[in-house]
């Protein structure tokens, strides 16, 4: 029997993170360049309902009923089966393959939930609509997450620029001109729980003065919406770079973040933001096109250790 496999891509945010959580709108863009592909194989010599994970990326080889409850992997197969009203899986081998750094804020967990539910789902004879995937993968970053905004599961199911505000439905964003992002990995480990978690103790703390900085990073996704809309991308440099500010505003930037902000924009980006949980992660740099280039090799310079030219188009 012949595998059957689901693909997803990386996500990068552009305007909003952490504010959309509290109920104000983000502007979200799939990254193309980097995917999580899983794959499902039959395993005809295997017991029914063993489930052999591989995941040759983070080192892991297991059976699935090894793994702690609250994986995301158990999780997510779990909703598939529940889905599909199915009590459980033949023996099978899902293979993991990814190119999306792990804790960067590039969505590697939403990514293979995503592709994960696709390929099963097609294994098992009946494909699940975008929606259908969009919803479960939801259910998983929430159990593994506790409070997601949502719009990462979202921007990559669908794989096309959002306009995104929870509990609203989720808007394509219609680009009339391209334009270029440098996307720089800072090295450290950024896992959304601990950052999304730390700004909520803060914002409990000091609710008043959490919401006003909120209301400006709504304020800046919906100016950002109609810049890109009326194809004057080139604006969006300064809006970059007061979301930035109200980024560390929040105290989820770090050193390491703001060093390769600053590298970006000495090396001639529009704006340049952290990009995601913060705390480590990826920072983001919005570059004039033939800019693209020295921008991404001044930030290795200054110490990424990755980086990612990505163009944002209505196609995706």
């Amino acid at each position: 029997m012949p595998a059957f496999s689901g693909r997803a891509p990386g996500k990068s945010i552009l305007f909003g993170e952490h504010a959309v959580v509290y109920g104000r709108p983000a502007l979200a863009v799939p990254v193309n360049q980097v995917q999580a592909r899983v794959s499902v194989f039959a395993d005809p010599l295997g017991p029914a309902g063993r489930i052999l994970i591989d995941a040759p990326e983070i080192g892991l080889q297991s059976e699935l009923s090894a793994l702690p409850e609250t994986n995301p992997l158990r999780l997510l197969v779990t909703a598939c089966l529940v889905e599909m009203g199915i009590p459980r899986l033949p023996a099978v081998k899902i293979r993991i393959n990814s190119s999306i750094p792990v804790a960067a804020g590039l969505g590697s967990g939403a990514a293979v939930s995503v592709a994960a539910l696709r390929a099963l789902s097609s294994f098992l004879g009946h494909p699940l609509a975008d929606e259908r995937v969009n919803d479960l993968a939801f259910q998983v970053e929430k159990a593994y997450h506790g409070t997601p905004s949502g719009i990462d599961n979202t921007v990559i199911t669908y794989g096309r620029p959002l306009f995104f505000e929870r509990g609203q439905p989720y808007e394509l964003l219609r680009v009339a001109r391209p334009f270029t992002l440098v996307i720089a990995d800072s090295g450290i480990s950024s896992p959304t729980s601990a950052a999304v978690g730390g700004l909520r103790a803060r914002w409990q703390a000091d609710p008043a003065r959490y919401e006003a900085i909120f209301d400006q990073a709504g304020a800046l996704a919906r100016l950002a919406r109609q810049v890109i809309e009326d194809g004057i991308p080139q604006q969006l440099g300064p809006l970059i770079d007061q979301n930035q500010a109200l980024l560390c505003e929040m105290d989820v930037s770090c050193p390491e973040l703001d060093n390769l902000v600053a590298a970006a924009r000495a090396a001639g980006a529009w704006g340049a933001k952290l990009s995601g949980a913060g705390k480590g992660g990826n920072m983001i740099a919005l570059a004039p096109p033939e800019g693209a280039v020295e921008i991404a090799e001044a930030l290795r310079a200054a110490g990424a250790v990755r980086t990612i030219i990505t163009k944002v188009e209505t196609a995706g």
